[in-house]
This record gives structure tokens, sequence and C-alpha cells, in this order.
């Protein structure tokens, strides 16, 4: 179990999958640019965090809920907390309508990814709300901006053990306190911190010293 202080970012599990020298210079090296997919991004989110709570006929909806996890070391901000009627659910504080279950909705850009990080976020999420809230979650959704519809995400075992594994790693990286080498790969591409990465020059050693070789020279 972590403590108060030992918290990092939930939003970091999905920089941590899509790059962890990205997580490094985000959360390590408190680096950040913005392009125009983090601002589309941003915008979105802060649209859904909007509203607070609301209260509709079988459904209680939290906008922007702070959530944690003490065994997982993790705290951030949920989208969106859909709270439904359920026999396996929990009783809400000042709420005598019943027992509800918490389900998380991820709002997100653009389409589906290829990876799982929008997955191992919504997971996190889960995790959260069930040490929270003491119910057990079976899924969430995430909603993407250009389908703009929703999108089914069953919290597998599977799903459950890669976001606990990623969420260990991320500590492992911060105790350690280095960012980890650059890595050229194509997703490099659309990543907002490339020209603060430069990941074709230093991931490759023998090309920083022929680039610093070269300077030299031109002293």
């Amino acid at each position: 179990m972590y403590n108060e202080d030992d918290l990092l970012p939930l939003s970091g599990l999905q920089h941590l999958l899509f790059c962890e020298r990205q997580w490094g210079l985000i959360h390590l090296e408190q680096v950040w640019e913005e392009n125009r997919l983090t601002a589309e991004g941003r915008v979105l989110h802060e649209h859904a965090h909007s509203g607070g709570v609301e209260n509709r006929p079988g459904i209680r909806i939290s906008r922007g809920l702070r959530i944690h996890s003490f065994r997982l070391g993790l705290s951030g901000e949920a989208d969106v907390v859909e709270f439904r009627p359920s026999p396996e659910g929990i009783a809400l504080p000042g709420d005598g309508r019943g027992l509800w279950r918490p389900y998380p909705v991820e709002y997100k850009r653009g389409k589906p990814k290829q990876n799982a990080c929008d997955e191992v976020q919504l997971c996190a999420q889960a995790l959260c709300l069930e040490e929270m809230f003491g119910a057990e979650l079976v899924e969430g959704s995430l909603f993407y901006g250009e389908p703009r519809r929703r999108t089914k995400v069953p919290f597998t075992q599977q799903l459950r053990a890669r976001t606990e594994a990623l969420a260990l790693r991320m500590h492992a990286l911060h105790r350690a306190g280095r960012t980890p080498v650059a890595s050229h790969q194509e997703k490099c591409e659309s990543c907002s911190l490339l020209h603060r990465c430069l990941p074709k020059l230093f991931s490759k050693p023998a090309s920083v010293r022929k680039y610093l070789d070269r300077a030299l020279d031109h002293e």
C-alpha cells in the first residue's frame, strides 16, 4: 500500500504504454508541448469535466470525479462516472434510492487506437473506483470524438493484470528518477514532444558522437 505522498498521476499510465521516454520527459523532467492532437484532447476533457453531478431517471452522473488507489499508488480525475442501479452495487452517501454500481466513461479525441493505452487508463480508473466504493466493476466505456459513439471495455483479468503491472513499472521508473533513452519508432512522428525528444539523434550513440564532432569542427 502506498501513502498519499506516493501517489502518481493515473494519466501517466497512458504515456508510459505509448513510450517510456515520453513518460519520463513529462513526469520526471516536466517537459510538455502541445500540438493539434493534444489541444483537441484537452478541450474534449474540459468539456467532459464540466457539469458536476447530474441526476436522471435511473442514473446518477458525476463529472470530473477525483479518484485514487492506495494499492496501486495512483490518483487522477475521471471524465464521467455513471452510477447505475445494481443489486451488486453500493449505497451512495445521502442517496436513499437503492444500490448503485459505478460505470466509468473516458472521453478521447479521434478514433480507437491500435495499442491498449485508452483501455489501460479506463481500467485504472475502474480499479480506483473499486477500492474507493467497494463494488466490483464489470465494464466501462470509451467515447471517441470521430465516431461519436461509445466503445464498451470489459475489465478482464488480462487487462487488470496489465494495468497493475504498468503501475508497478511506473513507480519503479519514478524511484529510479532517470528518463529512459530514446528509441525512434513510427509513432514518434505524432508525438508533441518529438522536437524535444529528438529520437532519431539520441537513439543512436554513434550518431550523437558524429553530431558533436561536426559541431566542434565548425567552431
